[in-house]
């Protein structure tokens, strides 16, 4: 297994050896014969003009034979950039001629060359002479090696990064509670020993997690069978039993199933993200159906259609006007609209609701409001309705009004 920090470091090696290569070769031939080129022709037009001193008839006909055979226009300029003599019509120097031996330029939609003699001239021609820029030209090729070697690279470290972003993604989605969430596991090195290992903590997660629920939904399951001998006993005890006693059995037996009931529910609620069931629900007729069952409970609305569980948006709804009646004061107000694609329900009560500081509280399970002596429930029904919601694409909380109460706001994606 070749480590992966070894496969970053052996790539960078590789990368600069080939660079390096890549410099000494282009150097070699721009540095060589064409850097030479240069000055050689520069020597041998000096050596068949005539001196800068000599006159400018001479130098003339220096150029014709010079310029013998070639379809050009040659002109000859002095130190100071003046003319000395040309044939054709002259032409402009180069501008880079100072700098370089051979120098290149535009002129009239052609090229002209100029050579750079060693006595100060400038011999410029309508045609090339000589090789190209040296310098400039390796300077060019360096360029183009440089990104061409940066080109190759890219795939190489973007397979590597690809790789870490899929195994982050892996990561998010379990963080997310997708407990199914896997990486695929590519390569021999580091982060393929990564991924498999992510994947094994996620079976085992996934499993813990499965075995806690299936605990938890048996346990609530085998509560049943107790309490049903329980309530058979006391139905049996009929009028021997104190009234008072038989009453607070009743209740505290109600309380007990209405506790299984939920945590059943929960229990599966956490096994699917969303809702099994998708049918079409009137949410305002349903909204009726439950607030029928309360006392003091105002509904007002427009008629609205969602796509979900009509038992488990029964549940999420009664919850609400349950929690309203232990723990708050009448009247109780529900109120039903559409924003877009959502639905909102909005419910209050008279009363003055839970701090600012529970209400994120409200919707952890077994979290119980205590205002005073009251400290009924179990504290599952707000959870239940948070989970509903979001097992149908919305979500619950607990918001401010502008008049200082409390408002539970659920909203459900249509």
């Amino acid at each position: 297994m070749l480590r992966l920090y070894l496969r970053f470091y052996l790539a960078l090696l590789a990368s600069l050896t080939l660079f390096g290569l890549a410099a000494a070769l282009l150097w070699h031939l721009a540095g060589g014969p064409m850097e030479q080129a240069g000055i050689t022709l520069g020597s041998v037009v000096q050596n068949v003009l005539p001196a800068a001193s000599a006159p400018p008839s001479e130098q003339l006909e220096a150029l014709r034979r010079l310029s013998a055979g070639l379809n050009s226009n040659v002109t000859l300029f002095a130190m100071d950039g003046s003319v000395i003599s040309a044939i054709g019509p002259p032409l402009p120097p180069p501008s880079a001629a100072r700098n370089h031996t051979l120098a290149f330029a535009h002129w009239r939609g052609g090229t002209i060359s100029g050579v750079h003699l060693a006595d100060g001239r400038l011999l410029v021609a309508s045609m090339p002479m000589g090789g190209a820029k040296p310098r400039l030209f390796f300077h060019i090729l360096l360029v183009v090696v440089a990104a061409a070697i940066g080109l190759a690279a890219f795939p190489i470290v973007r397979q590597l990064s690809r790789r870490l972003e899929r195994l982050q993604h892996g990561v998010e989605s379990l963080g997310a509670g997708d407990l199914a969430a896997r990486v695929a596991v590519e390569g021999r090195d580091e982060v393929a020993h990564l991924a498999e290992s992510f994947n094994r903590a996620a079976a085992q997660i996934e499993q813990l997690v499965r075995a806690h629920q299936t605990l938890l939904a048996n346990a609530s399951h085998e509560l049943r069978t107790p309490l049903a001998r329980i309530r058979l006993a006391l139905e049996m005890l009929k009028g021997s039993a104190d009234p008072k006693i038989k009453a607070g059995l009743e209740r505290d037996i109600a309380e007990l199933d209405s506790l299984v009931e939920e945590i059943l529910l929960a229990s599966r609620l956490n096994a699917v993200e969303r809702a099994a069931v998708r049918e079409d629900v009137d949410l305002l007729a349903l909204a009726a159906e439950e607030c029928s069952r309360y006392d003091d409970v105002h509904l007002e609305g427009e008629p609205t259609k969602i796509r979900g569980d009509a038992r488990l948006l029964r549940r999420l709804l009664r919850n609400l006007l349950e929690n309203a009646k232990r723990h708050g004061a009448p009247p109780t107000q529900v109120r039903l609209h559409q924003e877009e694609d959502t639905a909102v329900i909005r419910v209050w009560d008279g009363g003055p609701g839970p701090s600012a500081a529970e209400f994120e509280h409200l919707f952890t399970p077994f979290y119980r409001q205590r205002h005073g002596s009251n400290s009924t429930g179990n504290g599952l029904g707000l959870s239940l309705v948070r989970q509903i919601a979001r097992g149908h694409g919305g979500d619950a909380q607990c918001v401010a009004m502008q008049d200082g109460r409390t408002c539970f706001l659920v909203s459900l994606t249509r």
